[in-house]
């Protein structure tokens, strides 16, 4: 049997559309999924965090450490008493400075530092320190500060000069000469302005008074002549037989109650065994 021909008008037959089923005409390709990224983020702050921590500690350790070499150096270097109060005090990351050869600034302070005979409230300052020899600091400076006792016993040094009379009265220094005149003896106060020159300390006369009245210079000398000549005087009071030969008197001042000294530390004290010894007094 033959199979009929295909019939050129007719269409083939579409299968209906299904009622419940969403018309679509595309469907996107779904989008990648995002990592979530914070919990990477967390992690990299912990880590953060406790690299700064260690650093912190490791600071504070290296602080601790460092503070108390130079008050066991102090003790040592000045022969303080073992339980002499020194307090040091370091500015800036400790450990960042041990890594770089240099500390960025140092403080040390202690009242009643003993200068040979004498004492005084000592405090120091000195500015990149470096920390393994051979350097030199950008500058070092140190505060010597006396009361009245310890200001006496400096210029019981002077010969005829009454240092037990001396007291502290600001802007100067007040002392009581006798002077001799006859058969009487005439207590004459001087007030003595302090300065420092070429490194040495200096009272020059600011003004005079006998009996609550002040006087001037030339009529205590047309008064008692010669003798008047221990109260119309500059004092030079050398201060370099106390003082390491590295280290100079830059400037001095009378505040209430106490004279207050300044000096300039040369990086020479460091490694120069002569820049260490005390001075000497011409």
């Amino acid at each position: 049997m033959s199979t009929p021909a295909p019939d050129p008008d007719a269409q083939p037959t579409q299968p209906l559309p299904d009622p419940g089923a969403q018309w679509v005409l595309s469907s996107p390709a779904e989008p990648p999924r995002r990592r979530r990224r914070w919990p990477w983020l967390v992690s990299l702050v912990i880590v953060i965090a406790l690299a700064v921590g260690a650093w912190f500690a490791g600071d504070a350790i290296a602080r601790s450490i460092v503070k108390q070499t130079i008050r066991e150096q102090a003790i040592t270097q000045l022969s303080l008493p073992a339980d002499q109060q020194i307090d040091v005090e370091l500015d800036g990351a400790v450990l960042l400075g041990l890594i770089v050869g240099s500390l960025p600034e140092v403080r040390v302070a202690s009242d009643d530092v003993p200068l040979g005979q004498l004492s005084a409230d000592i405090s120091v300052m000195a500015q990149d320190v470096p920390v393994h020899g051979g350097g030199d600091w950008s500058g070092a400076y140190a505060t010597a500060t006396l009361d009245d006792a310890q200001l006496q016993a400096l210029l019981a040094t002077l010969e005829d000069f009454p240092a037990d009379t001396v007291e502290i009265d600001a802007p100067d220094v007040a002392v009581t000469f006798e002077l001799n005149a006859l058969v009487t003896t005439v207590p004459v106060g001087v007030a003595l302005t302090p300065r420092a020159e070429n490194g040495e300390l200096i009272l020059s006369p600011a003004s005079l008074r006998i009996a609550d009245a002040e006087i001037s210079a030339e009529s205590i000398v047309q008064q008692f002549g010669a003798i008047a000549s221990t109260v119309v005087r500059d004092w030079d009071v050398c201060i370099a037989q106390y003082l390491p030969a590295a280290v100079t008197l830059t400037g001095v001042r009378v505040d209430p109650g106490a004279v207050v000294a300044d000096f300039e530390i040369d990086s020479s004290i460091l490694r120069d065994s002569a820049a260490q010894e005390n001075g000497t007094c011409s």
